[in-house]
């Protein structure tokens, strides 16, 4: 096991880059911001505070994946469902290349194989402020060809009877039965209490700003991502945003509608060509 400590005033995060390159824990004083375990504890990257998407958010559906004339068939990696999810580099040990009291850089190099067919380099920064977090996630396309690209981040917050939510947005991608979208239907985001919120939806026209007051916080999260990704049931004590690059199975959306894959947010990275994105979250006492 490897983690990090990050500290800045009553700011606490805590990291374990072999297990998926994650975040552990954040939290303010004692109070958890994020779904947190001490690093030491952490047995999942499932149960983490956040977790890295690359090089695609949510799923491939049914594992296939058809890109320049080629068919590959991806590992079922989250059963029982028959799809391929997330990506691999959360799957992946991470290394360590900078480290100090509030920051620290990871990466992650990976080589073509059975679970993703083209050769990429991931890259995360994450830097403790005074009173926010900021991650920056970068993908590097290591293969000789042109290949798909997609990056994101998948946090849980800390969610309880108070807890509200409140972004903007201009549609709402449908999921089916299936977990897979169906269809797109206009929306103007979510401004409303979580106790009873039931949705698992991808929200494209994201304005890249929201807030979330949880236990006396009131959270800022902004990304220059355009697509949220939020995911929650009454049940839980946790509800997933997580800033995506693109569309959910976006890649077959786009061929069953004879759409190229960028107008769904999807990336065509050249050989040696990086795409980046940035995240924050900031954290202020509310009474």
């Amino acid at each position: 096991m490897t983690s990090l400590l990050l500290e800045n005033g009553a700011l606490r995060c805590e990291l374990r880059p072999d297990l998926g390159g994650c975040i552990a824990g954040l939290w303010r004083g004692q109070q958890p911001v994020l779904q947190s375990t001490p690093a030491a504890e952490l047995a999942s990257v499932r149960v983490s505070g956040s977790y890295p998407l690359l090089p695609f958010s949510n799923r491939i559906g049914y594992r296939k994946l058809h890109w320049a004339g080629q068919d590959y068939v991806l590992p079922q990696n989250f059963a029982p469902e028959p799809h391929t999810i997330h990506g691999v580099a959360w799957e992946r040990a991470w290394r360590v290349e900078e480290a100090s009291a509030s920051h620290a850089v990871l990466a992650y190099q990976h080589q073509a194989d059975a679970s993703w067919p083209f050769a990429f380099e991931g890259r995360q920064t994450i830097r403790l402020g005074h009173n926010a977090l900021e991650m920056r996630l970068s993908i590097t396309n290591r293969a000789a060809e042109a290949a798909p690209a997609g990056l994101g981040w998948h946090p849980y917050f800390a969610k309880s009877a108070q807890t509200r939510i409140q972004f903007a947005a201009t549609g709402r991608w449908d999921m089916g039965a299936d977990k897979l979208p169906t269809q797109r239907q206009p929306s103007p985001g979510l401004d409303t209490d979580c106790t009873r919120l039931d949705v698992d939806h991808c929200f494209d026209g994201w304005s890249g700003a929201l807030q979330l007051t949880e236990g006396g916080l009131r959270l800022q999260v902004s990304s220059d991502l355009d697509c949220l990704v939020v995911f929650t049931t009454p049940g839980r004590d946790s509800i997933a945003i997580e800033p995506v690059s693109h569309v959910n199975n976006a890649l077959a959306l786009a061929q069953q509608a004879g759409q190229s894959p960028q107008s769904l947010g999807l990336r065509v990275l050249q050989a040696g060509e990086t795409f980046s994105a940035t995240m924050r979250i900031q954290m202020e006492k509310v009474a």
